[in-house]
């Protein structure tokens, strides 16, 4: 049954759920922001990992605690903070009747052992699989994606492919892409997108999910594969509005816990009280920032701005967003990447505090 822009709910044997998966930097988080923008009194709940990634129109917002922000449209964004299968009983539990689930799973995850937790626990009585939906970055996704086994994996089990960023490529590229794709999944069901702009119709209660299908290809041993890495940095300035207003207050960076090491990616987590030198950070971006890293994102601080900014890098391009404030103002960074220098890296970071100004920095 398709999620028709309608007032009436949709009727299904338990909540439909659709799995939203992708390689880092595909454009999960825009499409989840059209999904909770674009819903037509339709109440759908979005599972995410942090509310930091999601850039949430502050004119939706109704509400927010440490866990769930409500929307005027009746949409819910709920962070999962441990288990998924704890995260989506919560939401079930609300005496709000849903209408929809969306889960997102992070860059580097096999989306299979997230379709398991609704098959093979209590969650089988009170919701339904309808879909996998991989996106996939058309401007950098390349061999080393293909290659990789989680990249291969959100391929396998995605049931609409969503070939993301047409608009930064070629034709002719966009059609490579649909070849290597089918050559890893030849049934293929391949939709294309520009800032995650699908109508929802064609992504949401589409009842595309066989449970058969997913068993059996549970069973398939997955292979070791090599990982090309090699992109060029030629990145694009969403942002260059730069001063450079250095101040000597003292602050210092906190250090987070990298995650454990995913088929040769490691990611780092930077956070400081005290606000960045936009003059330092973007050297570091233009001349330190290496080419290992493939992806990060986060929330920053500048000396020189009053805003909030909301900063994605993937591959070769990035873009930093202003908005406002709403809380503490502190600088959260993810980088994620393969074989970094963790220990140089926070180096040059913590260098680019306000604090260090003029201080050994080139």
């Amino acid at each position: 049954m398709s999620a028709t822009a309608s007032n009436q709910r949709i009727e299904t044997n338990g909540t439909p759920v659709t799995i939203l998966t992708g390689f880092l930097g595909a454009g999960k988080t825009t499409l989840l922001n059209h999904i909770l923008s674009n819903q037509d009194g339709l109440k759908t709940a979005v599972l995410v990992n942090e509310f930091g990634e999601i850039g949430i129109d502050n004119d939706l917002v109704v509400s927010t605690s440490a866990d769930m922000v409500e929307l005027s449209n009746g949409c819910i964004c709920c962070t999962i903070n441990g288990e998924l299968l704890e995260a989506v009983d919560r939401i079930l539990k609300r005496p709000e009747p849903l209408d929809y689930l969306v889960v997102e799973t992070t860059g580097l995850a096999d989306p299979l052992p997230v379709a398991m937790t609704f098959l093979g626990s209590e969650l089988r009585d009170q919701t339904r699989l309808d879909s996998i939906i991989t996106l996939v970055d058309a401007e950098n996704c390349n061999a080393r994606v293909f290659e990789s086994e989680v990249g291969r994996s959100q391929i396998i089990y995605g049931d609409i492919l969503l070939l993301n960023k047409t608009d930064l490529v070629s034709t002719e590229r966009v059609k490579e892409l649909e070849e290597s794709l089918r050559s890893i999944k030849k049934d293929a069901r391949i939709l294309h997108s520009v800032k995650g702009d699908v109508p929802l119709p064609l992504l949401m209660s589409v009842g595309l999910f066989e449970s058969d299908r997913v068993a059996t290809k549970a069973d398939h041993d997955h292979h070791d594969h090599g990982h090309g890495h090699g992109h060029d940095h030629d990145h694009d300035h969403g942002h260059h509005d730069h001063h450079d207003h250095d101040h000597g207050h003292a602050h210092h960076g906190h250090d987070h816990a990298d995650h454990l090491d995913i088929e040769g990616y490691t990611s780092l987590s930077f956070s400081s009280d005290g606000p960045f030198s936009l003059r330092k950070f973007q050297n570091f971006l233009d001349n330190q920032l290496p080419e290992s890293v493939f992806r990060a994102k986060g929330i920053l601080w500048f000396n020189e701005s009053e805003k909030r900014h909301v900063f994605h890098l993937a591959g070769k391009r990035f873009s930093i967003d202003d908005s406002d404030w709403d809380g503490e103002r502190k600088n959260q960074l993810v980088l994620i990447g393969q074989e970094m220098d963790h220990s140089t890296l926070r180096g040059q970071l913590k260098a680019c505090v306000a604090k260090d100004a003029g201080k050994g920095f080139s």
